[in-house]
């Protein structure tokens, strides 16, 4: 599904430069390639404050703590998504309400969340999934009017761009009161190990989650409130450096992967290849099919049989988890969640991915298929 081994070789010697840096110095914790990293990650986004942290979870959660919310309190977002997007959500005592997805794009229907807001609500978490912008247009129009804050979770799509009404353009993250990422390795940015960031453009959310980041502390054993350890190492972030700088280019391959594959699939009958959203850009964390006639499984099966590696994100939404039962979801309020979760099916998609490799995986798709 990804191939890491074949990026990483192409950039050996500037990761053995970052790395040796690293190693000549000490500096293992914090240190000068934390703080320069967060330097240009803001200067990549546009946003004025990056928080690095120790993974995407924690992202999500401290941006939370920094917003107060507890018990009590209620988070509107998606169940088709990673679970941490809601189980942080559920850490924090708050309720998490999950809405539907949009059946073309996957992302969030901003409807449905207009729809749930009550006098509880603290939050709402679209997810960026699969690479593309949720519909920012609308979801900033409904924290305009509401007064509650977005989160955006990012992890799937940095360097994604949304182009909208209202002068709504810039990079995904830097919408919402604060974005959060992960730089898992398989992520469009990743490091070699855990890792992920806040990103803000206020200056007292970005102070209170470097201040939670660090034990709730600000001067040394002075902690004025409860916070959590989330470091990002300087080893990850000597690394996130140097990828960094190849980042455009690694989105470009992508897309361009994501071209040749519409071109060989886009005629398949029973196989819908992504939809893009006219306004934002799609920088492909995933390629995602929705397989028609209840052959996605056997599809998968068959793949399989030929070597070919395929993933199903997400085979059991938010509201069908058994770790949230508690809530009480209503399965009927989550059509499209559901008919996703049976019919979707990604294949590799990578920065390495070969004109012939796709040539191949598409040959045996149609072939089954037909």
């Amino acid at each position: 599904m990804v191939d890491l081994v074949g990026q990483h070789a192409k950039i050996q010697s500037e990761l053995d430069e970052a790395i040796g840096r690293v190693m000549a110095t000490g500096a293992f914790v914090k240190g000068p390639e934390v703080a320069a990293f967060a330097e240009e990650l803001a200067e990549f986004t546009g946003s004025k404050h990056v928080i690095p942290c120790g993974n995407g979870t924690d992202a999500l959660q401290i941006a939370l703590m920094a917003l107060g919310i507890g018990p009590g309190d209620e988070v509107i977002t998606t169940g088709f998504t990673f679970i941490s997007t809601v189980e942080v959500v559920a850490l924090m005592g708050a309720k998490p309400v999950l809405v539907d997805v949009h059946p073309d794009t996957f992302t969030i229907d901003p409807e449905q969340v207009r729809a749930a807001i009550t006098p509880r609500t603290k939050a709402i978490v679209p997810v960026h999934l699969f690479g593309q912008m949720a519909d920012m247009d609308a979801l900033m129009d409904i924290s305009e009017t509401s007064g509650v804050p977005i989160i955006e979770d990012n992890a799937q799509a940095i360097g994604a761009a949304w182009c909208g009404e209202a002068h709504r353009h810039g990079q995904s993250g830097t919408f919402g009161l604060m974005g959060t990422t992960s730089f898992f390795p398989s992520k469009n940015l990743g490091c070699m190990g855990d890792g992920g960031a806040i990103v803000t453009s206020d200056d007292a959310v970005a102070a209170r989650c470097k201040q939670i980041a660090n034990h709730g502390m600000v001067k040394q054993y002075h902690h004025d409130v409860v916070g959590i350890n989330s470091r990002l190492d300087g080893l990850q972030a000597a690394i996130l450096r140097v990828k960094l700088k190849h980042l455009r280019g690694y989105l470009a391959a992508r897309q361009a992967a994501a071209a040749r594959y519409d071109a060989l699939l886009d005629t398949c009958p029973g196989v819908h290849i992504p939809v893009r959203e006219h306004r934002s850009s799609h920088v492909f964390h995933q390629y995602t099919l929705k397989i028609e006639g209840g052959r996605r499984d056997a599809l998968l099966a068959h793949l399989a049989e030929q070597g070919i590696p395929s993933g199903i994100y997400y085979p059991v939404p938010g509201h069908a988890q058994q770790a949230f039962s508690q809530f009480q979801y209503n399965p009927d309020a989550y059509p499209v969640s559901a008919e996703l979760a049976q019919t979707v099916l990604s294949l590799p998609m990578h920065t390495e991915l070969t004109e012939e490799q796709q040539e191949f995986i598409s040959d045996v798709i149609i072939k089954f298929i037909n």
